[in-house]
């Protein structure tokens, strides 16, 4: 693969192997809303140049809940409504939700309008899918070193995970991630065509595939996660520089679009030394986040 770059943006990129604390949304003051209309009916004509446009409408009513501006067990205004208030489509509304619903701030049934269930976590499920997201949040510098990507025909079982026939071309994965230039975190990933060409033509030492894919409006709605603990295998060992057979944190991940069709299944391994993650349970949301490892010795796993 060849291409022109501009940080996380490639210019050109050609494969060459064949295989806010926001709103008002009570709309009080109608110069306001004039005003706010015309910000998002500007920010909708260049969409092309800024895929996330959803991302901002999610944003901005999360800002809105978390000021007060919608109650927990208040139902949020209809896809039509909003679409008509921020001069959206009204798959943009729907992609909104879709990442209000991923970070337990609202649920849905299908046919009912979208219920608040609390305010934005701490560490939403953006933050769990996307490395660098939650390294920037803890204060650290995210960096990744690419071992390999290939595009290749699917093993049976990347096939079964990602729904797509035995064989068919998927794009694989495998990078190191760096905290701070400390190797602690081995990603194997598999995508199917369609993300993966995205995927090639990203800078993946700087950028965050994640954060890229949703810009380009792939949109990460739900993921199945599996922990648990492996001893490093022979290559794991050289690649974190440790020793082999030391216990390694393994995350494997299905994530999904709002259609439920898989964009990712990733085998994640962490050292435990560097990273655990924890869980908390309440009545609306069970959620799942990424935390730092204790220091004290033995603590690696909890």
């Amino acid at each position: 693969m060849t291409g022109v770059r501009s940080g996380c943006h490639p210019v050109l990129a050609v494969l060459t192997d064949p295989g806010a604390a926001g709103f008002n949304l009570r709309w009080d003051v109608l110069a306001a809303n004039r005003q706010i209309r015309s910000a998002f009916v500007a920010v909708d004509q260049v969409v092309s140049r800024s895929p996330s446009l959803y991302r901002k409408v999610a944003d901005d009513i999360k800002a809105a809940i978390a000021a007060g501006g919608y109650a927990v067990g208040t139902r949020l205004p209809s896809e039509s409504e909003l679409a008509e208030r921020y001069s959206v489509s009204r798959g943009t509304i729907r992609q909104a939700f879709a990442a209000l619903r991923a970070d337990g701030v609202i649920a849905s049934r299908r046919g009912a309008r979208r219920v608040v269930i609390g305010g934005p976590r701490v560490q939403g499920f953006g933050e769990l899918l996307s490395f660098s997201r939650w390294a920037r949040a803890v204060g650290e510098v995210p960096s990744g070193r690419v071992i390999a990507l290939l595009r290749r025909p699917a093993k049976p079982l990347e096939a079964e995970r990602l729904a797509i026939p035995p064989g068919a071309p998927i794009y694989y994965l495998v990078r190191v991630r760096l905290l701070s230039g400390r190797p602690v975190m081995i990603e194997r990933g598999a995508y199917p065509d369609r993300v993966g060409a995205l995927v090639a033509g990203m800078d993946l030492e700087e950028c965050s595939i994640t954060e890229r894919l949703e810009e380009l409006g792939v949109v990460f709605a739900d993921a199945e996660h599996v922990i648990d603990a492996v001893p490093a295998s022979a290559e794991d060992a050289r690649l974190l520089t440790v020793s082999p057979r030391v216990p390694l944190l393994r995350e494997r991940r299905l994530t999904t679009d709002p259609a439920g069709v898989p964009v990712e299944w990733s085998d994640d391994r962490y050292l435990g030394s560097a990273v655990a993650f924890s869980v908390h349970n309440s009545i609306a949301v069970n959620a799942l986040s990424r935390t730092r490892a204790r220091s004290a010795p033995g603590a690696g796993f909890r």
